[in-house]
């Protein structure tokens, strides 16, 4: 089990960068006030909510991607967690919601703004293991905020 903290909470109306907001309501469709271009392939409830780690975002950086918190779509940017938990079948209790992981997010070419010659397969679970954003289904919703405790019960 580990624990990490909410840096950064991410809303848009559709498409991206999702921009910070201070807290949002959970629920089994995502967070309140979020939306998506491509309904098809992005929301709807096995993947209401997708998260990502401050420390690969970092490390991104430092390759020379302008990516930043919320560029390539998450919602929730968390800082402290072993990245290596956060897997499919993994729980996360995040302020009063808690969610059950169910997918790696495959990168589209909406984010490609966030990579250096638009290579958003940087982050594509397949080409670069490890590196990929998740997806969640909300078990139990409730309001999340910045700071909030973010804690991982593996599978």
């Amino acid at each position: 089990m580990s624990e990490g903290t909410v840096v950064s909470l991410n809303i848009s109306r559709g498409g991206v960068p999702k921009l910070p907001v201070r807290s949002a309501e959970l629920g089994v469709q995502g967070f309140a006030g979020d939306g998506h271009d491509d309904v098809d392939s992005h929301g709807g409830p096995e993947r209401a909510v997708c998260i990502y780690a401050t420390e690969l975002i970092e490390a991104l950086q430092r390759e020379g991607h302008p990516i930043f918190p919320g560029s390539a779509g998450e919602n929730l940017t968390i800082t402290g967690l072993d990245w290596a938990e956060m897997i499919p079948g993994a729980r996360v209790t995040v302020g009063g919601a808690v969610v059950q992981l169910t997918d790696y997010t495959s990168p589209c070419k909406t984010i490609r703004d966030s990579f250096v010659n638009g290579r958003f397969v940087r982050i594509s679970q397949k080409a670069n293991p490890g590196w990929s954003r998740v997806y969640g289904k909300v078990l139990m919703g409730g309001v999340v905020s910045l700071g909030d405790l973010v804690v991982v019960v593996p599978c």
